[in-house]
């Protein structure tokens, strides 16, 4: 196996006996870490007949498909960047539709099906609306993997129910699968798979493994010979090598490092001057030093000694200044880079001058509502920094929140971080059982299950209790719960206490975001941090006081009005 996916393309399109091709296709092949964060691309939309502009559409959709999906975020799982992406195309096409003469006309419009495919790794990701087919050829196996989005009225007259640009909301299929060295995988229009059966398909691929391009051509001249009356076009992907483990840039890094060595007071250590240690663990050794280019102070982290020849935790030490690289938040450690070529393993981050959260609790044991929330709303800024580019912080705890002397809250520390982009590559990245920080890690951690933004979300409502209360909303229990009859058991202990000006809506906001059952939270960051500050109208419902208890002269003065309604009524059927 190579150190890097390696594949061959051959592509064909021709507009038959139409006047105009109204198919596009595309692909993009990129070289160096993009390839490995990102993957290969291939694309085609086929424009409907009963529109003069269709081919617009599908240009501009394969076009818009392969430029801005290589312009998302490396962090981000390769459904969401495409889906990003083509939210976007579509919303585009049908805004011009809109604004043309086609507008109650849909058939006339900025339409086209479309199909794609992205390999990353060992992995391919199907995306189709319409009825423009992926096929693959395993050995001599022939296998359709997209479903056409046609209705049929008769054995003779149909229609697309999806297509891009069709409708203003997007509605894709989505897919992936395996893939194995050798694979094939073929993207067609109606011109040529409606004519062509599967044993022609698969006899002209194998008779021609070395030219792909001319494979894609035969292809086309069999479905015209046969009479197709469509445009015709293939893409032919096949599968020549699978990497052996992500040779991406952090990889690199580290082979091509040295390893540090101990660092002491006052010595030179690359372009830095070193004022003092900070913090020494069995992982890392964390300094003080001083840019000598720039003057400016910041925070030297090395990795522990004991472990250089273990590359996967070399590789995840160098990771959380990857991440912090892809952040732009004022509540997330910020790194340094360098002002010249490192020559060894190590990191540098932005100095702040201020203590942990852990430090701040102790020295204010009872503090306001207010500052609680300022702090808390903060660090939910942070962790919604790291949500958008989809990534999971799963460490969220105070000795990892710093708040500087002008009272801005930072996350600080990114070893435990899920990156969804990272993940759908087999690298050397540990998965370790147990990410974060036992106490305030969610109950599902302990279950073995995946993270989600609903376990980030307990991590932080657990600090936001222990800022109020001075204890842990479970105290040890969480951690011996183990099993889910287990965490059913847990119980919630009430956070009001009689020293403390709590109200009880907080109390109840806080129960909900802790509660072990993550499908039983709430579902955004945002809804959590907007009830800290403004109670729930279910809350406001139920906590509403009885009429006698708000107004009682208003419920007697009522209660009156009936019985003198109900008495002059008695006197009139008497009479």
């Amino acid at each position: 196996m190579a150190n890097y996916l390696t594949v061959s393309l051959g592509q064909y399109s021709d507009k038959g006996r139409k006047a105009i091709n109204q198919d596009y296709h595309g692909a993009t092949i990129p070289q160096g870490p993009m390839l490995t964060l990102k993957g290969v691309a291939i694309a085609m939309a086929d424009g409907i007949s009963s529109s003069d502009v269709s081919q617009v559409a599908s240009k501009a959709t394969v076009q818009g498909f392969l430029d801005d999906y290589y312009r998302t975020s490396e962090t981000w799982s390769v459904k969401k960047s495409a889906h990003q992406v083509l939210t976007a195309v579509n919303s585009w096409l049908h805004a011009q539709t809109q604004k043309s003469d086609y507008r109650f006309d849909k058939d006339k419009g900025y339409v086209c099906t479309f199909s794609a495919l992205i390999i990353k790794s060992t992995t391919v990701h199907l995306f189709s609306l319409g009825d423009t087919r992926i096929y693959r050829l395993r050995g001599q196996r022939l296998e359709q993997l997209t479903v056409d989005h046609r209705l049929w009225e008769s054995s003779e007259k149909s229609y697309l129910s999806r297509a891009m640009g069709l409708d203003p909301q997007l509605e894709i299929d989505y897919d992936s699968h395996v893939v194995l060295q050798n694979d094939i995988f073929i993207l067609m229009t109606d011109g040529i798979y409606e004519i062509l059966d599967g044993d022609s398909i698969v006899d002209t691929i194998t008779t021609s493994p070395d030219d792909l391009n001319q494979a894609a051509r035969q292809l086309s001249d069999f479905a015209y010979a046969r009479g197709s009356t469509d445009n015709l076009s293939v893409q032919i992907l096949r599968i020549d090598a699978l990497p052996m483990a992500a040779a991406n840039e952090i990889t690199q890094e580290v082979a091509e490092l040295s390893f540090p060595p101990i660092l002491q007071a006052r010595m030179i250590f690359d372009q830095f001057t070193v004022i003092k240690e900070v913090h020494a663990s069995s992982r890392s050794h964390v300094y003080l030093a001083v840019s000598n280019n720039t003057q400016q102070t910041l925070i030297l982290k090395t990795p522990s000694i004991d472990l250089r020849d273990d590359a996967a935790y070399l590789e995840r030490f160098l990771l959380e200044e990857w991440i912090a690289k892809r952040i732009n938040s004022a509540h997330v450690l910020k790194p340094c880079a360098p002002e010249q070529q490192r020559r060894y393993l190590y990191t540098a981050f932005e100095f702040i001058d201020g203590q942990t959260l852990t430090q701040w609790m102790i020295d204010n044991p009872k503090p306001s509502l207010e500052s609680v929330r300022g702090i808390v709303e903060q660090i939910g800024r942070g962790l919604q920094a790291f949500h958008r580019l989809e990534m999971l912080h799963q460490d969220l705890r105070p000795a990892n929140i710093m708040i500087d002397k002008n009272g801005v809250v930072k996350i600080i520390d990114f070893g435990a971080t899920r990156v969804a982009g990272l993940r759908e590559i087999e690298s050397n990245l540990p998965q370790q059982e147990m990410l974060g920080t036992m106490q305030y890690s969610a109950p599902e951690y302990l279950l073995g299950e995946a993270g989600t933004i609903k376990s980030d979300l307990f991590s932080l409502a657990v600090i936001t209790y222990q800022m109020l209360t001075g204890r842990l909303p479970y105290g040890a229990r969480v951690a011996r719960a183990k099993t889910r009859a287990a965490q059913n058991r847990l119980r919630y202990k009430s956070a009001l206490h009689d020293e403390r000006e709590i109200p009880a809506w907080i109390d109840e906001t806080l129960e909900k975001a802790l509660h072990p059952n993550p499908d039983k939270r709430y579902g955004e960051l945002s809804e959590f941090l907007f009830h800290l500050r403004q109670p729930t109208k279910a809350f406001l419902s139920k906590a509403r006081p009885p009429l006698i208890e708000r107004n009682p002269i208003a419920f007697w003065q009522g209660i009156s009005a009936i019985l003198l309604v109900i008495i002059i009524t008695l006197l009139l059927l008497l009479h």
